[in-house]
């Protein structure tokens, strides 16, 4: 339930701009979870690195439950995106920080995937309360 939890927070601020200007009393919500996005979107990055890898290893299910699969598949690429995009700054200080060449590549994938970021967004905030409401099914 976290795991959905985290990624409707982090479908939120990947689609901030968006909700901000079809609502504008819901900036004074996002504000207060704009401080943690960074540290969301590590999580979120993480979280979709393992899923992406299970789905890859579990493909098996993609001949028994095809639907079950590709929800899995869905959620970690949403996870892994935007994870990507929000968590960027902290990721690279950890992981390319001594790198030039992977960070400026770093970089060149985060500003193509800053274009997509709203629809990403709402992917994950879909696939976060799809996999909310599937723990109680």
């Amino acid at each position: 339930m976290l795991g959905g939890i985290i990624t409707i927070l982090g479908g939120i601020l990947a689609a901030s701009g968006f909700i901000i200007a079809r609502k504008p009393n819901a900036k004074e919500l996002i504000d207060k979870i704009v401080p943690y996005q960074g540290w969301i979107g590590v999580c979120m990055f993480f979280w979709g690195v393992w899923e992406v890898i299970s789905s890859v290893m579990g493909m098996g299910l993609l001949a028994i439950a095809p639907l079950t699969w590709i929800f899995w598949v869905l959620c970690g690429v949403a996870d892994l995106l935007v994870g990507f995009i929000l968590g960027f700054a902290l990721i690279s200080k950890w992981t390319m920080s001594g790198n030039e060449t992977a960070l400026k590549k770093g970089q060149e994938l985060r500003e193509k995937l800053v274009k997509v970021q709203v629809p990403l967004g709402f992917l994950a905030i879909a696939m976060g309360a799809l996999y909310t409401v599937w723990l109680f099914i």
